[in-house]
């Protein structure tokens, strides 16, 4: 189905996918996923023509539908193997086609590289590694080596860093959004008859009107030699007074937002969902649920690609619901107010585009836009660029794009939890890389240690193991207490221990002789019993400390020693335990 649900048209039967690299050409044609085409011509490698040709069809190979999807990534590619062509021209040796490679070549370039540019060799062999001739041997070894590479320099922001980017962005973005909702009233009001007709304000409407169906204020063009058509478009006189003037921000910014403004929102759509610009830019408007519910509470479904993550698995669905300020589902509501009007105007000329991410330039003449990003559409413009992120930072003043770091943020401090990557590059790349989640782990880690340690004791045997029993202590259902009214689990010491039989073994007044042994391995073997009897949770809960206690003191008393006690087990013993399990010994 295309954007606005009509059924797309099929192509004809005699379809045929286009061809990434012809027979008898050296020139490698890469259609991208937006149809867009670029070529790259192996001709102009510096390396013999048979070794021209293996290459081309091995990166002709990754520019087919299920390879690269974006020129970015082929384009990549191409420098890598255009710097591999230069190398292999510069060695003594004559390497006339991929047969001729040998490891030592290999092995020579990859110790020529340094340590932050390893990715050449690795992203190089990733090509080669798919010929069929370098499957085997030595060569295909070399290729296959693992290469350390240099770590990450980006860090995350510290809280008050990471809060004033947000603040900053959230401050942009609401001045635009309300400038947008004020002059979005003013025109429902013109529409309404709210003002007289030739009025200021009703040339203000008539203006916004012309401006929200063609995205233009009403316009004169008058001679200028600064312009690069040799005119300079400006609002009528007639409706400059009631506009305020001729600048941006009295004329277009008034119902739409401009690129600093997008970049802002998009800021705040990272910080949020800890989406990467590519997933911003590329984002299809949100549709709201047709049933909101009784609350009036809009839930959006959010379609997200995201190529990094593979062929197959580019598509995400997420619902977010708006559930007052602060929510996520605000934040999309929001994005959808303040874009409605560049989206109305954009849907007239180009029916089928489908973003939210959409903004107009002042800017008339032609605009080189990425043959991977959306195309322009007239003066509106689709995402953010790495530069504009890189120049709202600075008019900020802060330093370099936030997105980079701020993702870092979101992701490995704020969240824990991968986004686009696996669970093993997330921990790599993300989490054990970054200084201040390292610096974080050391409480976590020692409170961890601590929770542990805690259950350990909770858990294992305390009370002490002896030879022979003591005539000073006093027998219990499980071992011999030497103070019944110095209980650590009794609040009082004049009823003495009114603990269960079963915490005997977790008191430092307890002792366990070879009298026990017997009963203590019934007591083991069935409370095995009983966990094949109860539901999981339920002997979790009651059971599985005590049996963890036996366990431990089995450990130490050795397998031997426990087995010859259960073959021991007297009819008292038996009586004893299903006593106790049976709660009858309790007080």
């Amino acid at each position: 189905m295309n954007a606005p649900g009509r059924r797309a048209a099929l192509p004809s039967y005699d379809h045929r996918t286009p061809q990434a690299l012809l027979p008898d050409s050296l020139v490698v044609r890469h259609r991208n996923s937006r149809g867009e085409i670029k070529e790259f011509d192996f001709s102009t490698l510096t390396v013999a023509e048979p070794f021209q040709r293996s290459l081309a069809t091995l990166f002709a190979a990754r520019c087919a539908p299920q390879g690269w999807s974006t020129h970015v990534s082929s384009s990549k590619y191409w420098r890598h193997v255009s710097y591999f062509a230069d190398f292999l021209a510069a060695q003594p040796e004559t390497v006339r086609d991929i047969d001729d490679l040998s490891a030592a070549v290999l092995r020579r370039w990859r110790n020529s590289l340094p340590l932050h540019d390893k990715q050449r060799f690795t992203r190089m062999a990733f090509l080669l590694r798919e010929d069929p001739r370098l499957q085997s041997g030595a060569v295909a070894d070399e290729l296959l080596r693992r290469v350390r590479l240099a770590p990450s320099s980006t860090q995350s922001y510290s809280d008050q860093e990471f809060t004033r980017i947000t603040v900053a962005a959230r401050r942009t973005f609401r001045t635009a959004r309300k400038r947008i909702d004020a002059n979005a009233l003013h025109l429902q009001r013109w529409h309404a008859g709210a003002f007289a007709e030739d009025s200021q304000e009703w040339l203000l409407g008539e203006a916004l009107d012309v401006l929200a169906r063609t995205g233009l204020v009403p316009e004169e063009r008058k001679p200028n030699n600064m312009a690069s058509e040799g005119f300079l478009y400006v609002a009528a006189d007639k409706y400059q007074k009631a506009l305020g003037g001729a600048k941006a921000q009295f004329t277009w910014q008034r119902l739409f937002l401009s690129r600093m403004e997008t970049t802002a929102l998009a800021v705040l759509l990272m910080a949020q969902f800890g989406w990467n610009l590519s997933v911003i830019a590329g984002l299809a408007v949100p549709k709201a649920s047709p049933d909101p519910g009784a609350d009036g509470q809009p839930t959006y479904r959010l379609e997200l690609d995201k190529p990094r993550r593979g062929p197959s698995r580019h598509h995400e669905t997420r619902n977010v619901t708006d559930t007052g300020a602060g929510s996520a589902g605000r934040l999309i509501t929001h994005a959808l107010q303040a874009t409605r009007f560049a989206r109305s105007c954009v849907a007239q000329s180009a029916p089928e585009t489908d973003r939210l991410m959409v903004w107009r330039t002042g800017h008339r003449g032609p605009l080189k836009v990425s043959t991977d990003r959306e195309q322009p559409v007239g003066v509106f413009r689709f995402g953010v660029l790495s530069q504009d992120a890189s120049a709202w930072a600075q008019a900020q003043g802060f330093t370099g794009s936030p997105f980079l770091r701020g993702r870092r943020t979101v992701l490995a401090v704020n969240r824990r939890e991968p986004a686009q990557q696996s669970e093993q590059t997330f921990d790599r790349s993300y989490v054990l890389v970054d200084r201040r989640v390292q610096r974080d782990s050391v409480n976590v880690i020692a409170a961890g240690a601590e929770a542990a340690l805690t259950q350990a004791r909770n858990t294992l045997l305390v009370a002490a193991l002896r030879d022979s029993g003591d005539p000073d202590h006093v027998e219990t259902a499980t071992a011999d207490c030497a103070d019944p009214y110095a209980s650590p689990f009794s609040n009082s010491a004049d009823l003495g221990c009114t603990a269960s039989f079963l915490l005997c073994l977790a008191c430092t007044n307890a002792t366990v002789h070879p009298g026990h042994h017997s009963r203590l391995a019934h007591l083991g073997a069935a409370l095995n019993n009983l966990r094949s009897a109860l539901h999981p949770t339920v002997w979790q809960r009651e059971w599985a400390e005590h049996h963890a206690r036996l366990e431990d003191l089995r450990t130490r008393l050795g397998n031997a020693v426990w087995e010859q006690a259960l073959m021991r087990v007297s009819d008292a013993d038996r009586d004893l335990i299903d006593h106790l399990l049976h709660g009858m010994l309790e007080a």
